[in-house]
C-alpha cells in the first residue's frame, strides 16, 4: 500500500466513523468513502478493527519520523514534545476520533482488543524522544507514559481551541503527577512511574 493509500483510506474510515458512528462504520462505507474499490480494501483489511490498527500504527511512525529531540534536553520536555506531535498527528480525524471514543465504553470487547496496543505505542513515544523503554524499568515507563497519555487524551477529546492549550496543561499537569511519584520512590530524574492505568478505554 502506498503512502497515498494510505492516507485516502484512514481519512475516508475517520470520516465514516464521524458519520455513521464505529457501530455504522462498514468496508463498504469506507472504501466509498476513501474512493477506493472495495477490492483493493480486501487486501488492506479484514474487518474495520484492522483499520484502527493501521491508524495507530501510522500516528507513531509520524511522530517518529517527525521527532528530532534535544539530548540535552530534559527527559520531560523531550515527551512533552512528543506527546503532542501525537496529538497533532490525530488532530485531521479529530471529529470521528472522538466520536469513536466516546461510543467506546458502549463496546467493551473492542476497548479490549484495543488495550494493549496503546502501551505499544507509548514504548515508541518514549523510543522516539531518546527514552530506553526496555528492561523492568522500561517497563514502568511505558505503563507511566500510558497513564499521563490516558489523562492528556480526556482533555484533548473536550479541547476545541487551536493551539489545544487546554490538552497542553492537562499534559504537563499529568506529567507533574508522574514525575512527583517517580522522585517518591527515588527512580533516576525524569523517570515516570508506573501507574495503573484507569479502566477508561485507551485513546488510539
Amino acid at each position: 500500500m502506498t503512502p497515498e493509500t494510505e492516507a485516502r483510506l484512514l481519512d475516508g474510515f475517520w470520516r465514516t466513523v464521524a458519520e455513521h458512528g464505529w457501530q455504522g462504520t462498514t468496508l463498504s462505507r469506507v472504501a466509498e468513502a476513501a474512493g477506493l474499490p472495495l477490492a483493493e480494501l480486501r487486501g488492506i483489511a479484514a474487518c474495520p478493527f484492522d483499520l484502527l490498527k493501521l491508524h495507530g500504527e501510522a500516528v507513531d511512525r509520524a511522530v517518529v519520523a517527525g521527532t528530532v529531540p534535544d539530548p540535552a534536553s530534559p527527559a520531560r520536555e523531550r515527551l512533552f514534545d512528543v506527546l503532542m506531535r501525537r496529538f497533532d498527528a490525530m488532530q485531521p480525524h479529530r471529529a470521528g476520533i472522538v466520536r469513536f471514543l466516546e461510543e467506546l465504553p458502549r463496546d467493551p470487547l473492542t476497548a479490549l482488543r484495543l488495550a494493549p496496543l496503546l502501551p505499544v505505542s507509548m514504548a515508541w513515544m518514549l523510543e522516539a524522544a531518546r527514552v530506553d523503554s526496555s528492561g523492568p524499568l522500561g517497563l514502568a515507563r511505558v505503563k507511566g507514559l500510558t497513564g499521563v497519555w490516558i489523562a492528556a487524551a480526556r482533555a484533548w477529546m473536550n479541547d476545541a481551541s487551536e493551539d489545544l492549550s487546554a490538552t497542553m496543561a492537562a499534559l504537563d499537569r499529568a506529567l507533574d503527577r508522574a514525575e512527583q511519584i517517580a522522585r517518591t520512590l527515588r527512580l533516576p530524574e525524569g523517570d515516570l512511574l508506573a501507574r495503573p492505568a484507569e479502566p477508561t478505554p485507551p485513546p488510539m
